[in-house]
């Protein structure tokens, strides 16, 4: 029943090969987040993230484009504002969030988002609206 228990699965082992380091290298990633302390909602490294502000239609949401080649993608998902109740990294800067700092989260909805644990600063925001 197990004989071939000791064949590797393809897809376990690209999946595995995505998430981990090219080897000689260290971990390389295409957002600014790289190398801070964000993280996803179970805990794991929030790596090689593309953060883009597409729109913000009211002065309390933003339209967001989220780019996770591992975990999700978001084409435009609203983000609301909100002040930090806790430490972080800006998703879009990497600058550290203390508690109640004026960030955007997601919008909350059910199921949660791959990324309703993370932040962006107002500020951030703001300064890629003027670019």
């Amino acid at each position: 029943m197990l004989a071939n228990a000791s064949i590797i699965d393809p897809w376990m082992q690209t999946i595995g090969l995505l998430s981990a380091p090219a080897e000689g290298s260290k971990r390389r990633g295409s957002g600014p987040n790289e190398g801070h302390r964000a993280r996803h909602l179970d805990g794991t490294a929030l790596r090689g993230v593309s953060v883009s502000l597409l729109d913000r239609p009211t002065s309390s949401t933003a339209t967001i484009s989220w780019r996770d080649s591992t975990r999700c993608c978001y084409g435009d998902q609203v983000w609301h504002s909100w002040r930090a109740g806790t430490e972080g990294v800006c998703a879009m800067s990497g600058r550290p969030i203390r508690p109640g700092d004026a960030v955007y989260k997601p919008r909350p909805c059910r199921p949660a988002p791959c990324n309703a644990g993370a932040m962006i600063l107002t500020s951030a925001l703001d300064a890629a609206r003027k670019n």
